[in-house]
């Protein structure tokens, strides 16, 4: 009962923000930048009678801005030399910084291992080796910023031994391992459809890419070889999704000429998708919604923005950082999360920020950093092969398969599919629970030397502004450093219980469990 009272504090603490704060620490009142991004999507919400979301304060980007390019909070001791920085660039500058770090490559390695299947299932599909292997062609590829249209054709292109070639597991890691699993995969991953909602014909002429596609084993146990079966087969006139006809020759591979269509700049299908999706991953959902099923009647709500953006991929040389510097730099993105009016659609239409929960992997990793703690993981697969390092964060497991209860627990996706739709990111009754009641978050709290620091001697500002920087990327508002200390003084020997129940109320608030 007496954490549940600090919580309810500072909760009408944070809705009391609008008359006390309006414009800080959520907004900023200084004017947005508009980028040719930006007027496409101004036109499209003028037709809709909406408008933007005023720009969102410093230190709500840049909490932003970690979480959404590494994965991270961003450093404590890097919050106050940010906000104090009066350039005008300063923005530019650190997407800049963030998307050559190590953690972009890190975090949206997992990313597309959630899309690629990233996952050992012993005793059958991946080998644990393979996996990781697999994972660490995903994430150097991301680190070197391989074009898309080079990583695509070679994930569709490759064969050989899949603990040697690490790209051929694009294909056993699809449950089935007949063309018509395959062609789903290839489907699902390169176009955003999904093979079930075209007609038969169509679909079986879009099977016969993968038609010739084999596996065999080798004598080292688990691994497997990718080939493409050398026997003859009838020459077929294929029609491609798009109408055009291709002849399939009767010897070499299908996969060929079915890479060097996809990837051709004309196609709208391989740059609509990739596009599509990195502004689903940054803005939590797609233009086109779901961003796996892409098809005729399911229209995207900013044609001419999609559009856009698709010509800057291709433009670009299919550099897949350059789209997501484009979209971080925009007003759309930097907008608030407060929408200017009452629409109830603001968010769907991306007239301000939409608001969601962290992914459990970040929650995870943000729980054990502010701690000083460390998770432990499960899995099927026994050891040696699960072992992970104790400064492994989350984010970088490479098995989909190693898990723990909390990740579970907080929508991990199992990574069966590569549906977009797999990662559960709402807010559940059992989770909400979790967070207040649970042994899991207390024992945290309880091993944090830090924490136990700021329970001894008076609690004043000077103690609450490192936790407020470290939890919400800024400092604590006057009417939150008074509750604080109304709520912890005269404790006396109950002082580290007070304590204790402050950092429990600030990792249950809204505002450090979502990405706002």
């Amino acid at each position: 009962m007496r954490m549940l009272c600090v919580v309810g504090l500072l909760c009408c603490v944070h809705a009391q923000g609008a008359k006390e704060q309006i414009v800080e620490p959520y907004e900023s009142g200084k004017p947005a930048q508009m980028t040719e991004l930006d007027r496409l999507l101004q036109s499209s919400l003028s037709a809709a009678e909406l408008q933007f979301a005023a720009n969102c304060s410093d230190a709500v980007f840049l909490r932003r801005v970690y979480l959404d390019v590494t994965g991270s909070l961003p450093p404590a001791d890097g919050v106050q030399p940010f906000l104090q920085d009066q350039s005008v660039s300063k923005r530019a500058e650190l997407i800049d910084a963030l998307l050559a770090s190590e953690g972009y490559a890190v975090y949206w390695a997992m990313r597309w291992s959630d899309l690629l299947r990233v996952k050992s299932e012993f005793p059958i599909n991946l080998w644990p080796n393979a996996a990781q292997a697999y994972h660490e062609w995903i994430y150097q590829s991301l680190r070197e910023n391989k074009p898309y249209d080079v990583f695509a054709r070679e994930l569709l292109t490759s064969s050989g031994s899949n603990f040697r070639r690490p790209e051929v597991n694009f294909y056993r890691a699809v449950q089935g391992q007949d063309a018509a699993s395959l062609a789903q995969a290839a489907a699902l991953a390169f176009m955003g459809t999904r093979l079930e909602n075209w007609p038969e014909s169509e679909r079986l002429e879009f099977e016969q890419f993968f038609s010739r596609i084999a596996f065999k084993p080798t004598a080292e146990w688990k691994e497997e070889i990718v080939y493409v079966d050398p026997e003859p087969f009838t020459e077929l006139a294929l029609v491609t999704p798009d109408g055009e006809a291709i002849q399939m020759p009767a010897t070499g591979d299908p996969r060929e000429v079915f890479a060097d269509w996809l990837i051709q700049p004309q196609n709208a299908w391989f740059a609509r998708n990739m596009v599509n999706r990195q502004w689903a991953w940054l803005m939590g959902r797609g233009m086109i919604h779901e961003p796996d099923d892409i098809r005729a009647d399911n229209l995207p709500t900013h044609p001419e923005l999609l559009g856009y953006l698709e010509r800057e991929l291709v433009e670009s040389g299919y550099d897949m950082k350059h789209v997501l510097r484009v979209i971080l730099n925009s007003r759309a993105y930097q907008q608030s999360s407060l929408p200017s009016g009452d629409s109830v659609s603001a968010a769907e239409h991306f007239a301000c920020y939409p608001v969601r929960r962290l992914d459990a992997e970040v929650l995870a990793d943000v729980l054990c950093g502010l701690t000083g703690t460390e998770e432990t993981y499960v899995s099927m697969i026994p050891e040696p092969f699960t072992y992970i390092p104790s400064d492994t964060r989350t984010i970088a497991i490479a098995d989909g398969s190693i898990s723990s209860p909390f990740l579970q627990l907080f929508g991990r996706p199992s990574r069966d599919t590569g549906l977009f739709a797999e990662r559960d990111s709402s807010m559940t009754d059992k989770q909400a629970l979790h967070m207040l009641n649970s042994s899991h978050v207390l024992k945290k709290i309880n091993k944090s030397t830090w924490i136990r620091q700021v329970s001894k001697g008076t609690l004043d500002r000077e103690k609450l502004t490192p936790l407020y920087l470290a939890f919400y990327g800024r400092k604590p508002m006057d009417a939150e450093v008074r509750i604080a200390q109304q709520y912890c003084a005269g404790k006396g020997k109950k002082r580290w219980a007070a304590t204790q129940d402050l950092i429990w109320a600030m990792m249950n608030s809204k505002e450090f469990l979502y990405n706002h």
